[in-house]
């Protein structure tokens, strides 16, 4: 089995999709007016609207409802990226080291999803990501 893609449902699917082609200086490929992707080299990130749900099973997701889920990007430098992406993006958590060896910022995507930019710090994080 491989993991393919973390799939958001929006609302405004324009601003979402926008927003992270922000964080991710990458332009989305939108495959059909409702449904785009950002490929990056770690995973796939889907954007389908509101109306793609009823493709499935109509109520099977809502958008703008998500309190469980973090999406974390691994950045070069999270400290420079903060610092390009607060002023134009919903902050949550200014830069700071967890215990596991991350330095991790947070923000929120314009429907409410969590997001941590984060850069191994610590000699055990960069080893777990194959750093240094």
């Amino acid at each position: 089995m491989k993991f393919a893609s973390t799939r958001l449902i929006a609302t405004d699917i324009a601003a979402v999709v926008r927003f992270y082609e922000t964080i991710t200086r990458q332009t989305a490929e939108w495959l059909a007016p409702v449904f785009a992707e950002i490929v990056t080299s770690g995973a796939t990130l889907a954007i389908g609207g509101a109306g793609t749900v009823t493709l499935f099973k109509e109520g099977s997701a809502e958008p703008s409802a998500n309190r469980t889920a973090i999406l974390e990007f691994q950045v070069e430098d999270v400290d420079a990226e903060f610092e390009r992406l607060r002023s134009a993006v919903e902050v949550v958590q200014a830069p700071k080291t967890m215990p596991w060896g991350n330095r991790a910022a947070q923000f929120r995507d314009p429907e409410g999803t969590l997001i941590s930019l984060f850069t191994p710090v610590s000699e055990a994080a960069k080893k777990r990501f194959g750093l240094g």
